[in-house]
C-alpha cells in the first residue's frame, strides 16, 4: 500500500476533525458569510506527482478556495430556489459518505439502503398528504425527476399507440402532443433529451390578469381537438417567477373524460401541501400519474436531491423504460425489486438518507413551521415593496416568491441595482423576465429565514437604489 494512504488510514480522527473545525467556522460565521464573490482569475494545478496525504489536501483547498464559498446554505439567499441543509440533514448526509452505499436492490442479500428509501418516501408521501399508490425513487433534481416521470408518460403513450417505445424507440412514435401552459425551461431540457423534442410541447393559453396558471378551457378544447388521441398533459404545482397553480382540480375533472397522462412539475410549490393554511393550492393532485417534487429545495437537503413519485398501477411501464439489458449478475429484473431497474441511474448514492434524517428529526410541525415563515416573510417583503416609491411589486406573493422591479426605470438601471446588491453580498436575489418586463425575483424556502433576515435585506436594497438613483 502506498505510505501516504496508509497513513491516512490510521489518521482518520485527526483528518475528520480538521474537516469538522473548518465546518464549525463556516457554520458559526455563516450570518456574516458573503452570498457572493467575484471569483479570481485562478490557475489550475497540476496533478501532484507525489502523495501528500489528506490534511494537506485539505489545507491546500481552503488556501485557495475557502474563503471563496458563498452562503447559498444561509438564510438570505434568495436566488433561483435554493434550500439550505438543516442540521439533521447534513448528519445523514455526512452519513451517506461514510457508509458509501451504492442503493439498489430491496430484495437480495446485501444492504438496507433501499429500505432506507422506501421509508423516507413514505415520510414524504405523508408529509405531502400523497396517498400510498404512489412509488417512488430518489434522482438528482427537478431536471431528473421530470425526466423520469416523462419518460414513463412515453412508454405510456407508445403503449396507447399499440407500440414498445422502449423497443422501437422514439421514431416509432407519431404526433405526440404535450400541453402545458408555463412549462420550467428543464421541461423542455427533458424533452430534448427523450427524443420527443421541444417542439412537442404545445402552450395552453394562460389565464387574463397577469395570471401564470392554464387556463382549463383552452386545455380542454385542445383535448377535444384531438378526437381521443391519447397525450401528455403538463401541469404546474407553482411557477418559478409568481408560484401560480395550475387548477388540479379541474384537469382530474378532465382526466375523467379525456384520454391523457397527468403529470406534475411541483419542484417546490408541491409543499404548500404541509401546510393547512395552503394545501388547497394542489387538491386534486394526488389524481396525477405523476408527480417531480425536488427535495434540495424546500425540504431543506443539500444537493442534490429529487424524488420521483409514479402511481403503482404504472409499475410496468417503468420497469419496461428503464430495465436493464439481460446480465446475469444483476439478477432478474421481474423476480426481485432493484432501483436499476426502475430509475435512470444504475449506481446511486444513498440519496435518501439525509432526507430520513431531516424528516425523522422535524416531522410535520417543523416543516409546517419552515413553509409558512418563509411564506410570510415573502409576503412581508411584497407588503414593504408594494408600499415603496421606487420599488414595483408585478404579481401577488402568492407563496415565496417576490417578483419585483423599480418603477418607471430602464432595464438597465434594473440590472444596475441587481448586480450592485449581489455584488454587496449580504443578500442574494436573480433576474427574470416576467412578462417582457426586467424582473428581479427572490426565492425565500431557507430553514433559518426570519423576519430580521427580511429587514437586513430590506435595508441593503434601499442603500442600493439610493446609490443608483442618486443625482450626478
Amino acid at each position: 500500500m502506498n505510505q501516504q494512504l496508509k497513513q491516512d488510514l490510521h489518521s482518520y480522527p485527526q483528518i475528520l476533525g480538521a474537516v469538522e473545525q473548518n465546518a464549525e467556522t463556516f457554520l458559526n460565521n455563516l450570518e456574516e458569510w458573503p452570498t457572493a464573490v467575484a471569483p479570481p482569475q485562478l490557475p489550475l494545478a497540476d496533478l501532484p506527482a507525489q502523495s501528500a496525504g489528506a490534511l494537506a489536501a485539505l489545507h491546500e483547498f481552503q488556501q485557495r478556495f475557502g474563503s471563496l464559498m458563498v452562503a447559498s446554505t444561509g438564510p438570505r439567499y434568495w436566488g433561483f430556489v435554493t434550500g439550505g441543509t438543516t442540521p439533521a440533514a447534513l448528519a445523514g448526509d455526512w452519513l451517506t459518505s461514510l457508509y458509501d452505499q451504492n442503493t439498489q436492490s430491496a430484495s437480495q442479500t446485501g444492504d438496507v439502503s433501499a429500505i432506507v428509501e422506501f421509508e423516507a418516501l413514505q415520510l414524504l408521501r405523508q408529509l405531502l398528504n400523497l396517498p400510498a399508490h404512489f412509488f417512488g425513487g430518489f434522482v438528482t433534481g427537478a431536471t431528473m425527476s421530470n425526466f423520469t416521470c416523462l419518460a414513463v408518460a412515453r412508454q405510456w403513450y407508445g403503449q396507447e399507440r399499440g407500440v414498445d417505445i422502449a423497443e422501437a424507440g422514439v421514431f416509432a412514435l407519431k404526433d405526440l402532443k404535450v400541453l402545458a401552459a408555463q412549462a420550467h425551461s428543464c421541461v423542455y431540457k427533458d424533452l430534448a433529451m427523450l427524443g420527443l423534442g421541444r417542439s412537442s410541447l404545445h402552450k395552453v393559453k394562460l389565464l387574463p390578469n397577469n395570471r401564470e396558471a392554464m387556463d382549463v378551457a383552452d386545455l380542454e378544447a385542445q383535448l377535444i381537438a384531438l378526437n381521443g388521441e391519447p397525450c401528455i398533459v403538463c401541469a404546474s404545482g407553482g411557477t418559478v417567477n409568481t408560484v401560480d397553480f395550475d387548477d388540479m382540480q379541474a384537469i382530474a375533472a378532465l382526466k375523467a373524460k379525456y384520454n391523457f397522462w397527468w403529470h406534475i412539475d411541483a419542484a417546490f410549490g408541491g409543499f404548500a401541501a404541509c401546510s393547512p393554511q395552503y394545501a388547497h393550492l394542489l387538491k386534486g393532485w394526488e389524481q396525477a400519474d405523476s408527480i417531480a417534487v425536488d427535495l434540495h429545495k424546500w425540504l431543506n437537503v443539500p444537493y442534490d436531491s429529487a424524488v420521483v413519485l409514479i402511481q403503482e398501477k404504472h409499475l410496468n411501464l417503468q420497469l419496461n423504460t428503464f430495465q436493464n439489458a439481460h446480465a446475469a449478475y444483476l439478477g432478474d429484473p421481474k423476480a426481485n425489486f432493484n432501483y436499476l431497474n426502475f430509475l435512470p441511474e444504475n449506481s446511486r448514492r444513498m440519496r435518501a438518507l439525509p432526507a430520513w434524517m431531516s424528516l425523522m428529526a422535524y416531522g410535520q410541525e417543523g416543516y409546517r413551521d419552515i413553509v409558512e415563515r418563509n411564506i410570510a416573510c415573502a409576503q412581508w417583503l411584497g407588503s414593504l415593496i408594494e408600499g415603496s416609491d421606487v420599488f414595483q411589486l408585478l404579481a401577488p406573493v402568492r407563496l415565496n416568491c417576490v417578483c419585483f422591479t423599480l418603477k418607471d426605470q430602464p432595464q438597465e438601471k434594473v440590472s444596475q441595482f441587481l448586480s450592485t446588491l449581489v455584488a454587496r453580498g449580504v443578500v442574494y436575489m436573480t433576474p427574470t423576465v416576467y412578462l417582457g418586463q426586467a424582473s428581479i425575483r427572490a426565492a425565500l424556502v431557507n430553514w433559518q429565514t426570519t423576519e430580521t433576515d427580511v429587514e437586513m435585506a430590506w435595508g441593503e436594497m434601499n442603500e442600493v437604489i439610493s446609490e443608483i438613483l442618486a443625482p450626478i
